[in-house]
């Protein structure tokens, strides 16, 4: 039976060093820049219809899945992966199904879905629109966390198209691959987090990790949260500032200065 993403990070989530979280997020957007060279849109990415098979993480559920240039009339999808221009009611594009791959690489940074304390009401959207985006995990890489924030990012033009993100996650993914070691030890990881994560999959009701059809009326347009706002909202995620779930050294934190990328030759 094929797992979705999302039960593989609750399943797996302290076992995975940085260079398995990297190789999970290159298939994620290798996968979906070929959906974007056919001129489609997927239009409801998340992680419960990212289904491993053969070692590789595919896109499923591609019922919503079409062509560019005839954009649905209905907001579909999960909300926490949602753009925000579409939650306002503009149509899907391109640049909203990379908004999704953020959502999705916070979550495979997190082991799990972002905004997972929340109802999937109007103050989650309220929020989104408003530039609120889940907490970045302690010791997320400097280079991953940077491209994540440019694809969240409230401004659809200011977020790397599907060419420009995987060329971006090749070059990380190289580095890693080149640079690791493996007699290398594990990562720790914040087992408090991961109990938390557990308990609320189990406690919160499964209709908040599927896809529903939404109207949000009186929204304002989307813009980015200033770092005080962002840092002054609670509750969005059970990452703790003092914990550093990934310890090992080896790992390249966003505290260090950014390493340098390979020749692509």
């Amino acid at each position: 039976m094929d797992v979705d993403l999302r039960k593989y990070l609750q399943q797996n989530h302290n076992q995975l060093t940085w260079k398995e979280r990297i190789q999970i997020a290159d298939n994620i957007i290798n996968a979906l820049e070929i959906i974007h060279e056919e001129n489609a849109i997927h239009r409801d990415l998340h992680s419960g219809n990212l289904l491993l098979k053969a070692s590789r993480f595919n896109i499923s559920d591609l019922g919503f899945c079409g062509p560019a240039d005839k954009p649905l009339k209905s907001i579909y999808g999960n909300l926490p992966y949602l753009a925000p221009e579409v939650i306002i009611g503009k149509v899907q594009t391109y640049e909203s199904d990379i908004y999704s791959v953020a959502m999705l690489m916070w979550e495979i940074s997190s082991g799990q879905p972002p905004f997972i304390n929340h109802e999937h009401n109007y103050d989650l959207a309220m929020n989104i629109v408003n530039g609120i985006r889940p907490k970045i995990v302690p010791g997320t890489p400097l280079e991953y966390k940077n491209l994540m924030k440019q694809c969240w990012d409230a401004d659809p033009l200011k977020r790397p198209d599907i060419t420009t993100l995987w060329n971006k996650i090749k070059e990380i993914n190289l580095s890693y691959h080149i640079k690791s070691n493996e007699s290398l030890t594990q990562p720790e990881v914040n087992n408090n987090l991961e109990r938390k994560s557990i308990e609320n999959y189990t406690s919160n009701s499964s209709s908040l990790f599927t896809s529903k059809l939404h109207q949000f009326d009186n929204l304002p347009e989307p813009r980015n949260a200033t770092e005080d706002i962002q840092n002054d909202y609670k509750g969005e995620t059970n990452v703790d500032d003092e914990d550093e779930i990934y310890n090992n050294p080896n790992f390249h934190s966003e505290e260090q200065n950014e390493f340098e990328l390979p020749d692509g030759n």
